[in-house]
């Protein structure tokens, strides 16, 4: 059978799948403009607004597994401001277009949605990996440790099926890095890999020492956030924050490791403690030997990377080879193919990408004059001026 032929049975099944309900229908990645849409979404923020009659909008961002978009209520948002919060799913039909060289949704109709009608791997990011194969390539690392003790409490530590399940599943962030289900697993083995590249590379690095710092850095977080619906902090983690909270997953695992040397105990909290490497980024400690400072640049560089790299996949702007601008990278950031490989613009914005306004309300929210600019100066300029993003 020929990929085309392939291709056109799989879109027969998904088609027939979507129209008994059973697979969601449309994707954001899947949207074009210029088209009213119907479908679920999970709603990952809420805001009512007022428009200059008085009258209320309702300002949305809506999302599922592939992305998250830009939603605007304009109209008869009083009668629905009640009826959903935030990670609530709902049905939505609207008008997606490109306003301002960014996609929006022009909502007309929403309404909640029961949680038993919506599946919801549909509205979660989550890692194209298995996760299951992940833990055992995870498992395959510790195994391949040849400190007694460090192994020791690392097997201890995942043996706790409550932590083994909740490591293979918790995202690595909220938003900035591996935000995803699954992302923390991800991140950790991409570190192991950097581990036993670099540890190679520079002399007198203690590999073992090394690779639990890698595994352990970070376990904190599966109890940090919480990922059942949307992605944010526990009370726990509003309180604590992961590094503390892993310290004391460490420290109770230990217990179950008999005669764990004193000194290696200490190196390996220091570890933890210091991986965000400056106070500042709110480390209580900073790095003072070999290991610690490897573990902080490489973890910096897998999440600075993952970052970079999820910024140019979602960025909105649709022309340009600039994205918006990043906070956590403090930059806007090229994207390459386009750059060396350009498109045609895009003319997908009508001429009357606004609906028609009454002579009471905008028909847009209101916006600074100039028209966005892809420049990294002018990103930051749009900033400071309050330009919506």
């Amino acid at each position: 059978m020929g990929d085309s032929d392939s291709r056109n049975r799989h879109e027969v099944h998904r088609h027939f799948l979507v129209a008994l309900g059973l697979m969601k229908s449309p994707y954001i990645s899947e949207l074009e403009p210029n088209q009213v849409i119907s479908g679920i979404f999970l709603v990952h923020h809420k805001d009512i607004r007022q428009k200059k009659s008085g009258d209320p909008y309702l300002s949305l961002t809506l999302a599922d597994r592939t992305g998250d978009l830009d939603a605007k209520m304009w109209d008869n948002a009083a009668e629905v401001l009640d009826a959903f919060e935030r990670d609530d799913f709902v049905r939505v039909k609207g008008l997606y277009q490109i306003f301002q060289n960014r996609p929006q949704l022009t909502v007309h109709k929403i309404a909640p949605v029961p949680e038993a009608e919506v599946e919801f791997g549909d509205y979660f990011p989550a890692s194209t990996r298995n996760r299951d194969e992940m833990f055992r390539e995870l498992q395959s690392w510790i195994a391949s440790m040849t400190n007694p003790h460090l192994k020791s409490l690392l097997e201890a530590v995942f043996a706790d099926e409550a932590i083994a399940l909740a490591y293979r599943t918790a995202p690595a962030a909220k938003s900035i890095h591996h935000a995803w289900i699954g992302g923390l697993i991800e991140h950790v083995l991409s570190l192991c890999h950097l581990a036993k590249f670099t540890a190679a590379h520079y002399a007198d690095i203690d590999f073992d020492l090394l690779l639990s710092g890698v595994i352990l850095h970070d376990i904190g977080k599966i109890y940090e956030l919480t990922y059942a619906r949307g992605f944010n902090y526990t009370t726990e983690g509003q309180l604590l924050g992961h590094i503390m909270i892993g310290m004391r997953i460490v420290e109770e695992k230990l217990r179950a490791v008999p005669d764990f040397p004193a000194p290696l105990r200490d190196l390996l909290f220091h570890m933890i403690l210091s991986h965000h490497g400056e106070l500042a980024f709110g480390s209580p400690k900073v790095p003072v030997f070999a290991e610690a400072l490897l573990l902080h640049h490489l973890d910096n560089l897998d999440s600075k990377m993952e970052h970079l790299r999820g910024l140019i996949d979602k960025d909105r702007l649709v022309n340009g080879v600039w994205t918006g601008y990043s906070p956590a990278l403090e930059r806007s950031v090229l994207k390459k193919r386009r750059f060396l490989d350009p498109a045609p613009e895009s003319s997908q914005e009508p001429s009357a990408a606004k609906p028609q306004p009454s002579a009471s309300k905008p028909a847009r929210e209101p916006q600074p004059s100039p028209q966005p600019s892809a420049s990294p100066f002018a990103s930051k300029l749009q900033e400071a001026l309050g330009h919506e993003r």
